[in-house]
């Protein structure tokens, strides 16, 4: 049987980068070898593209991919030399320059299949506040918010916080995730400082109000035929869900699936799905929810390119419903193959 070619893009040049590499290595050793040939192409923090491993068969448990600290120079390639006919992208990108649409808007141009969701759901996900508004438009609960933007009055957007939110508040880069340059607010003078460090990660800046809830998430997959899973939990040992508890320290646990009323169960997937078309949204999602003690049900973000690591929710809630990790993949570049001829059917 021949293989069919598997690209892997990890690396990029966000914040998020070193999650990329986790989530990459772990795709590359669930993949189906019988039906997939892997080749793997690394992008560095300063944006170039760099050829790295190819695999025919499951690497040892000790292979490692390229990052930054271990780049060959020699095998610098333009990016354009990715290409290759039949062969299908994933990418398996976080934050920035890789899930906002613009390595969609890329390969695109190269006329690839690539895993995930477009240009336009991609960079819509990809920026909380765009996300909100869009929401808001479709009728679904979400918690209370204000924004700054770079340029703008801080006194004013201060203001308007005190006025609108109360304590504690979380401060988010509208364009960033994984909990990076994300932070907890008490008081006015933390406020702040919060401001302070996520404008460094982005010049338009979430406040949101902090609610006490346990954190839901739901997995979605398919293209016009959106399909969904039960909820998982995130169960935390830490008070914040913060970058090093998720990725370094390893300080949470899931339960799949969450131990909630089936009602609740029901909602939060329809609105998933809802969600999900809104921002027009194909091949996957996970869909994130809070769930207050009153038992309110707001809708926290979408995340078009979920952590792929051995631990990641994404992968464990499609494997709580039957469909293994290796299936699951292959199920994505059926999606991905599936998406690419609609794009090119409307190339009239």
């Amino acid at each position: 049987m021949t293989k069919e070619t598997l690209i892997l893009l990890y690396g990029g040049r966000s914040a998020e980068r070193e999650v990329s590499v986790l989530s990459a290595e772990s795709v590359m050793r669930a993949i189906n070898y019988d039906k997939f040939f892997v080749k793997t192409y690394f992008i560095t923090q300063a944006g170039d593209f760099v050829k790295t491993q190819e695999f025919s068969q499951t690497p040892a448990a000790d292979e490692k991919l390229m990052t930054n600290d271990t780049i060959v120079a020699e095998q610098k390639i333009r990016p354009s030399d990715i290409y290759e006919e039949n062969a299908v992208v994933f990418p398996v990108l976080h934050g920035p320059m890789g899930e906002d649409g613009s390595i969609q808007g890329f390969l695109e141009v190269l006329k690839m299949p690539y895993v995930g969701t477009n240009i336009l759901a991609s960079s819509v996900a990809m920026d909380k506040i765009t996300t909100k508004r869009v929401l808001e438009s479709a009728g679904i609960a979400q918690v209370a918010y204000t924004t700054y933007f770079e340029g703008e009055d801080l006194e004013e957007a201060i203001a308007e916080t005190l006025t609108k939110l109360h304590f504690p508040v979380f401060i988010k880069p509208a364009n960033m995730g994984s909990s990076v340059g994300i932070s907890k607010a008490e008081n006015e003078a933390e406020l702040r400082s919060a401001i302070a460090l996520a404008i460094k990660y982005d010049s338009r800046i979430l406040i949101e109000q902090g609610v006490t809830a346990r954190e839901i998430e739901v997995g979605l997959l398919g293209n016009a035929d959106v399909k969904t899973t039960l909820p998982g939990e995130v169960v935390k040992d830490v008070a914040f869900y913060d970058y090093d508890a998720k990725y370094i320290d390893n300080k949470i646990t899931m339960e799949i699936p969450a131990k909630i009323d089936e009602a609740i169960m029901d909602v939060m997937r329809d609105n998933a799905a809802k969600a999900f078309r809104a921002i027009g949204g194909c091949g996957l999602s996970r869909c994130d929810f809070f769930l207050t003690e009153e038992g309110d049900i707001f809708l926290n973000e979408l995340n078009t390119m979920p952590g792929f690591t051995q631990w990641s929710m994404y992968p464990l809630l499609w494997d709580n419903m039957g469909l293994v990790y290796p299936d699951l993949i292959e199920e994505l570049v059926s999606l991905a193959k599936e998406m690419f001829d609609k794009r090119e059917s409307h190339l009239i």
